[in-house]
């Protein structure tokens, strides 16, 4: 039988896809779309949200007593230093880079891609991921609703968009379902000192970036600079946290299905803040959507146990 989730669970899933969703918002403000003169360029923007993530995210590690794993335990080690760069500086970079060129439809798609990379890396790592009919039917049917939601517009986008913007929204993509399978190894790290590490290690890789910027030719807009802080204390510090407690309690395919409700959320806060209309496919697309969340998650024959980590003590 499937392990039901418990309301906390799905509030930790609705609350990362909200933050994560509004990442497109953060970052479309700070690159300024309608006007890149105003905006900020992607060396600096990466950096700066990161670095604003490691502070807060240190903070509370601080506050938390929470103890940092000893210098000796390399696992726990390597495992921030794979999150900070697969999980994090890579992908920030690759998906800020790509959404100066593409429409945000294109990059949420292909995000939702995401579930299909995890689905058969736990399967080849994990004992309590197995795939199962029920839940390719779920996966299946959640990524025909995401399609159908962006469908025509997205396929045209196909064609008007650069094929490096594309090729690195799709690599964007694996490295965060590369991230899930990561996290899952570290387990036996406490989750505040996890997320302050992996984030902190993944903002110093980035520094040399700002040895490239012209800061004597930037002009930005309050949105972009406003944009870039959200960047940092929502989707970098906060979906941080949040993602390695839920990656903790569940598993990993459960929060990669955030996959699938982050392009339905992207597309209300694009009403709302871009005035973005959606047709009414939308509403067909966001009950296929979540149909292929339950189908998938009912798809789970195995439990989850917190011993699946391979991680030694």
């Amino acid at each position: 039988m499937p392990e039901k989730k418990s309301a906390l669970d799905w509030g930790l899933f609705a609350a990362l896809t909200l933050l994560w969703a509004g990442a497109y918002a953060c970052t479309r403000y700070a690159v300024n779309q309608d006007d890149p003169a105003a905006g900020l360029p992607t060396n600096l923007i990466v950096p700066t949200r990161m670095t604003i993530g490691a502070a807060v995210l240190l903070i509370v590690a601080t506050v938390s007593s929470q103890r940092w794993p000893p210098v000796s335990h390399w696992r726990s080690w390597a495992a921030m230093a794979g999150m900070g760069l697969v999980g994090t500086a890579f992908p920030f970079y690759l998906i800020t880079t790509a959404q100066k060129t593409v429409d945000s439809s294109l990059a949420a798609l292909y995000v939702a891609a995401a579930p299909l990379f995890v689905a058969v890396m736990a399967h080849l790592v994990f004992h309590d991921d197995r795939i199962s009919p029920a839940k390719v039917f779920g996966l299946i049917v959640g990524f025909s609703g995401v399609a159908l939601l962006f469908g025509g517009d997205a396929l045209i986008a196909f064609n008007s968009a650069s094929v490096t913007a594309q090729a690195f929204l799709l690599l964007a993509t694996a490295f965060y379902a590369s991230s899930t399978i990561i996290a899952r190894f570290a387990r036996d790290i406490p989750p505040f000192i996890f997320s302050a590490g992996f984030v902190t290690m993944g903002a110093i890789t980035t520094w040399p970036l700002l040895l490239d910027v012209d800061y004597g030719s930037l002009a930005p807009a309050r949105s972009s600079i406003l944009g870039v802080i959200g960047l940092g204390v929502g989707p970098t510090a906060t979906a941080s946290l949040l993602y390695v407690i839920l990656v903790q309690r569940t598993s990993a395919t459960f929060l990669s299905l955030t996959g699938y409700t982050i392009p339905v959320v992207s597309a209300i806060l694009g009403y709302i803040l871009f005035t973005e209309v959606q047709s009414w496919t939308a509403i067909i697309a966001f009950i296929m959507i979540l149909s292929g969340v339950w189908f998938a998650q009912r798809g789970n024959t195995v439990p989850v146990k917190a011993e699946t980590s391979p991680q030694s003590p």
